[in-house]
């Protein structure tokens, strides 16, 4: 079914500093399957003020928040969920009628993607990072039954220390000899169209000694870490997977209608093609 636009046409939006398609993809496939009268397009941001601004003054319905925004943008929201005032991180803003609430799906996602993989919550982890995004697989790590950890911030030290010691877990600027089991990247290290595109987020001798992969970054699915690791027969966990869970959060918070498993999983495959 295909939905056309009209004056009652309701706008949802993401901001990333380098937009996707997934987001897109997932959402706009799920409105035309409901026939919802709704479109979803990502846009980036040089202003983040100015643009909640614009969400606010045209009644755009939902914002699904990615890296760099996700706290800069909680100055300019009115109310803060529990979920994100946890973790000080925002993912997904609601506009009930210019009233914005900043909630957080991706601590949603993460733990119940760390729950479907059934790990041994006694198994030493090393978290790369210590955003946004890094709070929330943190702070899902930890709610899950995970306690033997290090976060790893090479570039921000103190602000490691800070978000490890919120969770009394160990921080470090290196792995330091450590063989966690399970390593974690919450960093932009991989992403495509960044800097970091061909660079593995953990060296390769601690991908061999771990049991398993969980990567953030969704564009490519298949990062130089994920790559590897599943080169090695270890088990992964990747960003996609976590796109399209949080990604259904939000499409609920935005609509009020929740989709059937078996068209979360269309909304999948097509978002993923």
């Amino acid at each position: 079914m295909v939905i056309a636009i009209d004056r009652d046409t309701k706008m949802c939006i993401s901001l990333a500093a380098r937009p996707g398609n997934h987001g897109n993809r997932f959402h706009n496939y799920l409105y035309a399957e409901l026939g919802l009268n709704f479109i979803y397009k990502s846009f980036s941001s040089t202003d983040i003020g100015a643009t909640i601004g614009g969400v606010r003054s045209l009644g755009i319905r939902g914002v699904g928040v990615s890296m760099p925004y996700k706290e800069s943008c909680m100055p300019f929201l009115d109310r803060i969920d529990p979920s994100a005032a946890a973790i000080d991180s925002v993912n997904t803003i609601v506009n009930d009628d210019g009233v914005l609430t900043g909630y957080n799906t991706d601590y949603i996602a993460v733990r119940s993607l760390l729950a479907d993989s059934a790990f041994d919550t006694t198994m030493p982890f090393a978290l790369l990072g210590a955003g946004g995004m890094a709070k929330a697989v943190l702070a899902a790590l930890v709610d899950s039954g995970f306690r033997d950890g290090v976060v790893v911030s090479p570039r921000s030290p103190e602000r490691g220390e800070r978000l490890a010691a919120r969770y009394s877990v160990a921080a470090d600027v290196a792995l330091s000899g450590r063989q966690p089991r399970l390593l974690l990247n919450a960093t932009p290290v991989g992403m495509e169209g960044g800097p970091e595109a061909d660079k593995l987020a953990f060296d390769a001798a601690a991908i061999a000694a771990a049991d398993a992969v969980f990567d953030v970054v969704y564009l490519p699915p298949d990062t130089p870490l994920v790559r590897l690791a599943r080169s090695l027969g270890k088990t992964t966990i990747t960003g996609d997977q976590v796109m399209a869970r949080q990604a259904l959060e939000q499409f609920v918070m935005y609509t009020g209608v929740r989709p059937t498993p078996e068209q979360i999983r269309a909304a999948e495959d097509y978002a993923n093609a």
